[in-house]
């Protein structure tokens, strides 16, 4: 579960100081599907890198699965996101050089996991989002859509309890970006919390609760 009590983030910028977010207070439950919108500047970007354990706030408290984030260091803070969170960028930052299936090993090379371990664990998770035929091949000779798929199943391969993903689609044509919120929803029904960050109302409109933002705001927070 996520509990944000009175978060706010200020930035000097010059001699001016900007609310990138204002007391905002949110509670959401594992295995919520939720689409963050609004436009930009509006503080969606800073509130997922709050949420990634990316960035601190300035005022408030940070609760990620009964642990309060904002008492820890660096380390501490690094250490929950590795076991706890996901990425999925609208950029792929895939390693051009490596397969995809090195590509997806990668965060459990870092953790020092053994060998045989995970690439039985990134096989699979390139089986589930329909990569099988495409371990091998690198960056580059993938699709943008399967490039993005082959991004989730790397973001999946430490088992994180939440995934975050902002503007996923945004590089995608609408027949590759279908394919990758498919893949993302997939992976919400088995019980992992899906927070997605979009401009776009058609994509917002797939998630069963949408919070806007307006000037480091919530101003409306919708379910379905």
């Amino acid at each position: 579960m996520i509990e944000l009590k009175r978060i706010s983030r200020f930035f000097q910028v010059g001699g001016e100081t900007v609310h990138a977010l204002d007391d905002i207070s949110l509670v959401i439950e594992s295995g919520e599907y939720v689409a963050v919108m609004g436009p930009s500047g509006s503080g969606k970007s800073t509130l997922l890198n709050i949420l990634g354990l990316l960035d601190k706030p300035t005022l408030g408290t940070y609760v990620l699965d009964g642990r309060n984030t904002t008492e820890l260091g660096a380390n501490g803070q690094a250490q929950v996101r590795g076991e706890k969170v996901g990425f999925v960028f609208q950029t792929f930052h895939l390693i051009t050089r490596l397969t995809a299936l090195e590509n997806v090993e990668l965060p459990m090379v870092i953790a020092s996991r053994p060998g045989a371990e995970r690439r039985a664990r990134a096989r699979k998770l390139l089986t589930d989002v329909g990569l099988a035929d495409r371990m091998e091949h690198r960056p580059d000779q993938l699709s943008g859509g399967q490039r993005q798929r082959v991004a989730i199943a790397r973001a999946m391969v430490m088992n994180p309890s939440l995934l975050l993903a902002d503007e996923p689609t945004g590089n995608l044509d609408s027949a590759s970006g279908k394919d990758v919120l498919e893949a993302l929803e997939a992976l919400n029904t088995r019980g992992l919390t899906l927070i997605v960050v979009t401009h776009d109302p058609q994509i917002g409109a797939r998630a069963r609760r949408r919070v806007t933002m307006r000037d480091g705001k919530v101003v409306e927070d919708a379910r379905r």
